[in-house]
């Protein structure tokens, strides 16, 4: 049995809150190392912090200006020297796009990986395997959302990052990306994306109030849209299907904008339903554009509100970014708003940006823009890089 099938499974075997003894334990049998660290980055993608059983735990390390960092941006295996002759590796533990953090293997600087790709290769591949079985083990564990924390979350955080895809997905076809701001304190904002082999659907909503009431809006609304799509009804009737659900509970005094696309991988076009305010943008040939639809009543405003789907055709090399009134609306200490403008510029600066990289960029801009990170409204961006087939 190679080493490679041992470390596999070993994981494969491993109850779910032991990942990290397991890969430790192979690692250190098979491949002579020091010492093994798994870093899971929080929820703002400012840090990534250690796993480890709390409250004892280590030092988390910035995702912007360190060696395990740098590997997480990059989605490349980084390599440093450290003391006596002994080497780091620093492999991103991803799955299908989404970056759950970093594996760092500490070993001796004349064996593995030191002038060898192929075994760094290998070392990789573990750290995805690492990743795979980590979003399995998180049904049964609290250990590594537990690490994904630096600060407490509010109640409606919590809700609303349970009710979240992931922070990122890959395909041939396609690459997304998204982020909530203020991470630990949400409100109301969601995403939502599902695809199959031919379609991929992607739901961008912006919830009225706030704390507990806005989560508690989004959640019915969300999981409507979803028991709509589930059982294959058209995208205009699932929004009808959830506005009558959201409509039924609040009677009209609470009410969710949404912005519902409905892409065929193989062509590229998409049906659209627009019911509020989520915007957007388009990055073609070099030029930013909004695009827009006919505007339709948001979901649960008033009672059994037809919806009717619009067209749109994404086409190779076009990025797509949706961003809520909390980016688009967002005053300076002047009260400027933020505006289609500025959000184009931030747009075209992060051009060269994966689609996973660019929601926490242009976050960082409009924080610069407010004067600081204190925010009255979440902000939320989602980046979808359409290749096509």
């Amino acid at each position: 049995m190679n080493r490679f099938v041992a470390a596999e499974r070993a994981l494969r075997k491993a109850a779910p809150h032991e990942l990290l003894d397991a890969v430790r334990r192979v690692l250190r049998e098979q491949y002579a190392a020091e010492s093994v660290e798994l870093f899971m980055a929080d929820y703002g993608l400012t840090v990534l912090q250690p796993v480890s059983v709390l409250p004892h735990t280590t030092e988390p390390v910035a995702v912007h200006n360190s060696p395990a960092g740098r590997a997480f941006g990059a989605q490349e295996p980084f390599v440093e020297t450290v003391r006596d002759g002994l080497v780091r590796a620093h492999l991103p533990v991803t799955v299908r796009g989404d970056r759950l953090g970093v594996l760092s293997v500490t070993l001796p600087g004349d064996g593995p990986v030191r002038g060898r790709p192929d075994e760094l290769a290998e070392l990789a591949e573990i750290a995805e395997v690492l990743a795979h079985e980590v979003v399995v083990a998180e049904r049964d564990t609290d250990v590594y959302l537990q690490a994904r924390r630096k600060d407490r979350l509010t109640l409606a955080a919590e809700m609303q990052w349970q009710l979240l895809p992931g922070r990122a997905c890959a395909r041939p076809e396609y690459e997304l990306g998204a982020l909530l701001e203020p991470a630990y304190g949400i409100f109301g904002d969601n995403f939502d994306w599902s695809a199959t082999a031919d379609r991929l659907t992607l739901y961008v909503t912006n919830g009225m109030g706030e704390g507990i009431e806005a989560s508690l809006l989004t959640n019915l609304a969300i999981n409507a849209l979803r028991n709509a799509r589930r059982a294959g009804i058209p995208l205009a009737d699932q929004a009808a299907l959830a506005d009558q659900a959201v409509y039924a509970h609040y009677r009209g005094r609470c009410y969710l904008s949404v912005l519902m696309l409905d892409f065929d991988l193989a062509t590229g076009r998409a049906r659209v339903v627009d019911a509020g305010s989520p915007q957007m943008l388009l990055l073609r040939g070099g030029t930013v554009e909004r695009v827009t639809f006919e505007a339709q009543l948001p979901l649960g405003m008033f009672e059994e509100t037809d919806y009717v789907a619009q067209e749109f055709r994404a086409e190779p090399g076009d990025r797509l970014v949706f961003v809520s009134d909390g980016v688009y609306a967002a005053a300076s200490p002047k009260g400027e708003a933020y505006g289609e403008a500025a959000l184009a510029r931030a747009i075209t600066a992060t051009r060269l940006l994966p689609a996973a990289e660019v929601p926490r960029a242009l976050l960082r801009e409009l924080t610069g823009h407010r004067g600081g990170p204190a925010a009255d409204d979440d902000a939320l961006v989602v980046c979808l890089d359409w290749r096509g087939r």
